[in-house]
């Protein structure tokens, strides 16, 4: 299992790392862009995906096509959680080293966002307020870990535990031989 967890888990995690960096990057260059946050989250969907065919692998080829509920899911969480640690592990050099501003340009973001989806005064209020505290809580490294953890981690958790439900498989009964 650690075999095929270190091989899923580690493109998953590059795949990622990539991926966020890059739409950070966007958002960091251009804050006036607007986002897709639907197709950002159908992404995440299907990068994440390789998850279930980690854990289908690892039923497949180690476990001779059969696997219970939780040897599934604990190879899907594992995955998920090698995955979601090299994204955090790149993001924080890349946050600190390179855009160590980041949040004052991320927030300059969400507000135009919030002002082209038609936000009301008292909204826009409320959106700053929030943004506030979190560029606030975003100043603690542990903050900074959790938050990017949460970002990706629960969906990879809930697609481990649907992949387990799907992939759970129980060995073949023998014919018994009359005689």
């Amino acid at each position: 299992m650690k075999r095929n967890v270190l091989i899923f888990g580690s493109i998953l995690g590059t795949i990622l790392a990539v991926n966020g960096l890059f739409m950070c990057t966007r958002c960091y260059n251009h804050p006036e862009f607007e986002s897709h946050d639907t197709l950002g989250y159908t992404a995440l969907i299907v990068v994440l995906s390789l998850i279930f065919f980690g854990t289908r692998n690892y039923r497949n080829k180690q476990l001779g096509g059969s696997i219970t509920f939780v040897q599934a899911l604990k190879t899907g969480a594992l995955i998920a959680l090698l995955g979601s640690t090299i994204y955090v592990a790149l993001w924080l050099p890349y946050y600190y080293l390179v855009i160590p501003d980041f949040m004052d340009k991320y927030v300059i973001h969400v507000m135009k966002n919030a002002e082209r989806s038609g936000a009301t005064a008292a909204e826009l209020a409320d959106t700053a307020s929030y943004m506030k505290k979190f560029q606030e809580n975003y100043k603690s490294p542990l903050f900074v870990v959790l938050a990017s953890y949460a970002e990706v981690l629960p969906i990879g958790l809930v697609v481990a535990l649907i992949s387990a439900l799907v992939l759970k498989k129980k060995p073949r009964e023998p014919i018994p031989v009359q005689g």
